[in-house]
């Protein structure tokens, strides 16, 4: 008798769950043939197809149907057993506030690996407006936080630094507007302090066309052509140029994300995720 390997029934999850070969190769980090060939394996241990192929990919037959919650349930207990007996003991709560919009993916596969990782620590994630994070860190109602900051101040450490700059839609040159169209945060923090700043040392004319809570916003209102904006060099796209003295813009300030500790946090599961969010960021 054929045994049903786990390998071949996550890449069976995987296709599943994208409804493409292709998809489903590309979520498991597998070429397309490899893939392929696995599920081959799959229904050949098996005596009968898992997947019918549909003009848009593939779908479940009645074995794979069948197949599924076995699938699930199997490796999802493998999982767990994988965390139990590889967990270092961490326990606790650890309340973390993370910005709404910079690296919000980025930190969201960070928290998945630190949960994976030590799934005995409970974690309290709040994602909002990070100009809300100093005041909630004091108030002893955040353990940790990641922010933008110009200036790093006590118990934050620096894990990233993201140059900020004017920039404008390629497809249309507002710098020599008169005055100038300008899209800025609009709530109170230093990025729209420092943008205001430099606008009023040009001496030249300038109104706010839009406000936005979000740096999608802003970077939309600049890829539209509505105005020009300050926006990290992370997030600059294809579709934007970047304004400088030449266009009688000043060079700006760099923008640093930090992570910022309470004084009341444990040190252990603070140190610990801490570590976690550094490490994926110098990667």
């Amino acid at each position: 008798m054929q045994d049903l390997d786990s390998d071949l029934l996550r890449t069976f999850l995987a296709v599943a769950g994208t409804g493409s070969i292709t998809e489903g190769a590309r979520r498991i980090g597998r070429s397309q043939s490899a893939t392929s060939l696995q599920i081959m394996r799959l229904e050949e241990v098996l005596g009968r197809a898992v997947f019918a192929r549909t003009g848009r990919g593939v779908a479940l037959t009645d074995a794979g149907q069948r197949l599924m919650p076995v699938a699930r349930d199997v490796t999802g207990r493998l999982d767990v057993a994988l965390r139990d007996i590889t967990s270092d003991g961490l326990r606790g709560k650890l309340r973390l506030g993370i910005p709404d919009d910079h690296g919000r993916a980025k930190l969201a596969q960070i928290l998945g690996a630190f949960a994976q990782s030590h799934p005995q620590v409970e974690l309290e994630v709040t994602c909002s407006l990070s100009t809300e994070f100093p005041a909630l860190l004091s108030r002893g109602q955040l353990d940790l936080a990641v922010h933008e900051v110009e200036t790093p101040g006590p118990r934050e450490e620096v894990i990233h630094g993201d140059p900020t700059c004017w920039v404008t839609s390629s497809f249309q040159d507002l710098a020599a507007a008169d005055p100038v169209p300008v899209a800025l945060f609009d709530r109170a923090c230093w990025w729209r302090d420092a943008a205001i700043a430099a606008l009023e040392s040009r001496s030249k004319p300038y109104r706010i066309v839009f406000s936005s809570q979000s740096v999608a916003g802003v970077t939309a209102a600049v890829e539209a052509g509505i105005a020009v904006g300050l926006l990290g060099r992370s997030s600059l796209t294809d579709h934007m140029r970047v304004l400088g003295a030449g266009q009688g813009f000043p060079e700006m300030p760099v923008s640093r994300l930090v992570v910022a500790t309470a004084a009341h946090a444990d040190e252990t599961l603070a140190g610990t995720m801490t570590a976690a969010i550094r490490a994926a960021f110098r990667d």
